[in-house]
This record gives structure tokens, sequence and C-alpha cells, in this order.
């Protein structure tokens, strides 16, 4: 059996590294919305990407100790937002598969919604915390 070799993975560019707090979400917010638009990340996907940025980062200013760090990439035609928490570290289990309430679930609402509005949620624990990735697809350049 032979494969053909895909296309060659470019390594992320980070874009931006910030560590938060809840007094530093309203202008992490701005900035990620700043890089996301330089890097063509057109409506409605750029806004849709803030809001699941934010539900998670929330989450991180509220379950997690109070914080964490944003780092931002763009990599392979996508942009990827890392999360990283010092917190306990939960799995995917606590993100409801229906809409939060309609499954008896009380939690997960923040990581439900970010799941919807970007085209990929990963989340990954260990015993330094926890990192949430959220991923969204470039739009190809036109040329």
């Amino acid at each position: 059996m032979t494969t053909t070799p895909g296309p060659r993975e470019v390594p992320p560019v980070t874009l931006l590294e910030s560590r938060f707090t809840q007094d530093d979400l309203p202008r992490l917010r701005m900035l990620v919305e700043q890089y996301a638009d330089h890097q063509g990340l057109t409506e409605p996907r750029r806004s849709d990407f803030i809001v699941a940025l934010d539900a998670v980062a929330v989450n991180a200013v509220e379950h997690a100790g109070g914080g964490g760090t944003l780092v931002l990439q763009r990599s392979n035609g996508h942009l990827a937002c890392h999360i990283h928490d010092m917190g306990p570290g939960f799995s995917a289990d606590v993100i409801p598969e229906l809409a939060p309430g309609l499954d008896g679930q009380v939690g997960g609402r923040g990581l439900w919604l970010a799941g919807l509005l970007t085209d990929e949620l990963t989340i990954s624990a260990g015993p330094g915390g926890s990192m949430v990735t959220l991923t969204v697809e470039l739009p190809k350049a036109h040329g």
C-alpha cells in the first residue's frame, strides 16, 4: 500500500498570548476580534468566535481560579484559540448533547454554546489544569 503525502503542515504562528482575569475580558475580546479580522475571518463567523471564546474564558474565571492564559494561533488555514486554566480539570462529558436544560443537566451551557459556534472544540485536562481549544476555518484567500 502506498500513501500520498498530504499538504505540508505549517507550524502554528502565535498571534496573541495573554494571561487574563475577569477585568481583562473586554480587552481580550477586542484584541482577538482585531486579530481574527486581520486574519480574514469575516462576519458573522468572527462574532461567533468571540462569543465562543468569551464563554470559555468566563468559565475559567468562574470555575478555575479566577483566570487563565489565552493563546491565539493561525495554522493551515485555521484560527485556534487555546484557553488554559489552573483549575481542577473536567472532561467533554460536561457538555450537554441537547440544549442545556432539556437534558436535565444544570451546567455546561458555555461549552455547549462554544461547540455550536466553532468548527471544533477540544478539551484536555491534566494535573496542571485544563485546556480548551476553539478552532474555526479561515476563508480561502481570493486571488
